[in-house]
C-alpha cells in the first residue's frame, strides 16, 4: 500500500479489509504517510504501534522527506504535520528506508524479485504513469532488474507489463487520483508452479462521511478545500 497522506480512517479501512483476507507474509507501506490529510500523527502512531505478527516494512516517500526537511529549516512557519509528529515522529520519518526487495521462495535474485519503492527505483520524485511510452518508462527505471516493481506516488492504480518486468501502481490508500474515490491496496503473491507473481488490486468503499467530519474538526488551514480535493479524486 502507499500514499496514506494523513487519512487515518482510510488506512484503518485498508487494514480492516486486509485482516479478512488469507494471511500474508509481510505488509509494505511505500511511503507518503502524512502530508495533506487531517491526522498525520494518528497514521504514524498506527504504523509505529503495529502489533500484528505479520512483519511491517514502511518506506520513505517524497512528502515524508519534505516533512523532515521542513522540520529542520530554521525559522520555518508552524506546520500541522511537524506539530502532530513532534521531534520523535519526525525522526521516525527520517529513519525510513528507500526500498524493500523480496526474493520469493525458490526464486533467483534479482530477476524473480519483487521490488517495492515509493516512486521509482532511483528517486522519490519522478513518476511512472500508465500513459507513458515503454521508452519513457525505461528511462525512469534504468537498468533495474526485478520481476515486479510495485510503487505509488502517482495515485493512479494500474498494472503494466514492461519487457520482463511488471509495473504495479498500488496507490492510493488516502487520496486516489483516477476519478474514483476508494481506498486502494494490492496483494502480491508468488506462484511457484509457474514462477510468476500474481497481483490482486483491492478497492474499498471510502469512509467519506467520517473523514469529512475529521477534516472539518482538524487544524488544517483549508479544511473545505482539502475535502473538495479529496472528493474530486483527480488531478
Amino acid at each position: 500500500m502507499s500514499d496514506i497522506h494523513g487519512f487515518s480512517l482510510a488506512l484503518r479501512a485498508v487494514l480492516a479489509d486486509l485482516a479478512t483476507r488469507p494471511p500474508v507474509d509481510e505488509v509494505v507501506v511505500a511511503g507518503d504517510l502524512c502530508r495533506v490529510g487531517p491526522a498525520p500523527g494518528e497514521v504514524v502512531a498506527i504504523l509505529r504501534d503495529w502489533a500484528s505478527p505479520v512483519p511491517l516494512t514502511v518506506l520513505v516517500g517524497n512528502t515524508d522527506r519534505d516533512v523532515v526537511d521542513d522540520a529542520a529549516e530554521p525559522g520555518a512557519p508552524p506546520d500541522l504535520v511537524v506539530d502532530q509528529l513532534g521531534e520523535d515522529g519526525v525522526g521516525y520519518l527520517a529513519s525510513l528506508p528507500f526500498e524493500r526487495r523480496v526474493t520469493p521462495p525458490g526464486g533467483t535474485s534479482p530477476d524473480d524479485d519483487l521490488l517495492v519503492v515509493h516512486a521509482n527505483p532511483h528517486d522519490l520524485d519522478r513518476k511512472l504513469r500508465p500513459e507513458m511510452s515503454d521508452r519513457a518508462l525505461r528511462e525512469v527505471i534504468g537498468d533495474t532488474r526485478a520481476a515486479v516493481i510495485a510503487f505509488g506516488h502517482h495515485h493512479v492504480t494500474f498494472v503494466r507489463p514492461l519487457g520482463e518486468t511488471t509495473l504495479v501502481d498500488v496507490s492510493a490508500v488516502g487520496n486516489p487520483k483516477d476519478g474514483e474515490l476508494s481506498c486502494r491496496y494490492s496483494i502480491l503473491g508468488w506462484d511457484d508452479s509457474v514462477r510468476e507473481w500474481t497481483v490482486e488490486q483491492r478497492r474499498l468503499p471510502y469512509p467519506v462521511e467520517e473523514t469529512a467530519a475529521q477534516i472539518r474538526a482538524s487544524d488544517l488551514p483549508d479544511p473545505e478545500g482539502t475535502l473538495q480535493t479529496l472528493l474530486r479524486a483527480s488531478y
